[in-house]
């Protein structure tokens, strides 16, 4: 007979397949819009770095899909932070929207890290998407990376709503939300993936000026 457990893990696998079958599909189409462009030489960078987005948005979700058949998803590489920090900036843009938000990054060249790329990236764009929500209208998100020792700091801070002081301890609590429609799963998400591979994510302030997040990297020699 079938526990609790067992039913919810076979449903979680199912999910997931069927999630991924939809992945897929927007993958493909992908794929045929890209060809079709070129083959009628239609040359639109907009277009295209949409379509990069795209891709790179749904490998993200097949990474995460694979979470529910393993405890243990995270392949870490060697990837430069500059390159990446990049992408994860592009990829949070589209929350954007009609908002008047000036996003800009300092980091040197030469700063390697080991991380998972699809779980990092999801990082970034948690954190981004989040600045730009606390963001009412108009305003700035910084990223800068800074080494300390044998450790590089990625500090990501806005100029938006200030978060209230009784959430402050508790962030990255399982469940907790300060909006309307959150699930209270994103930071707490953040925090977990990065402690598999062994960074770690922190509050640093939050005041009616600005609000920082820090994420602190190894520095790995490639």
């Amino acid at each position: 007979m079938q526990t609790t457990d067992d039913i919810l893990k076979t449903q979680a696998r199912c999910i997931s397949h069927e999630i991924r079958n939809q992945v897929s599909i927007c993958d493909v189409y992908c794929e045929i819009i890209r060809k079709h462009l070129q083959k009628n030489n239609v040359n639109l960078p907009p277009v295209d770095n949409a379509l990069n987005c795209i891709l790179k948005s749904l490998k993200m979700v097949s990474n995460s899909l694979l979470d529910l058949k393993s405890l243990s998803n995270i392949e870490c590489n060697i990837f430069d932070l500059k390159e990446l920090l990049l992408q994860g900036i592009e990829l949070s843009k589209v929350y954007v929207y009609d908002k008047n938000i000036d996003i800009t990054l300092e980091c040197q060249n030469g700063f390697c890290v080991s991380v998972d790329e699809n779980k990092f990236l999801a990082v970034l764009v948690n954190l981004i998407k989040n600045a730009i929500e606390a963001i009412e209208e108009t305003g700035f998100i910084n990223v800068k990376a800074e080494m300390k020792e044998d450790f590089v700091n990625v500090k990501i801070s806005n100029n938006g709503e200030k978060i209230p002081d009784d959430f402050i301890s508790k962030i990255f609590d399982e469940g907790l939300t300060t909006k309307f429609y959150g699930s209270g799963l994103g930071l707490y998400i953040c925090k977990n993936n990065l402690k598999k591979m062994d960074a770690d994510l922190n509050l640093i302030k939050s005041t009616d000026e600005i609000t920082e997040f820090e994420i602190s990297l190894p520095l790995k020699i490639s």
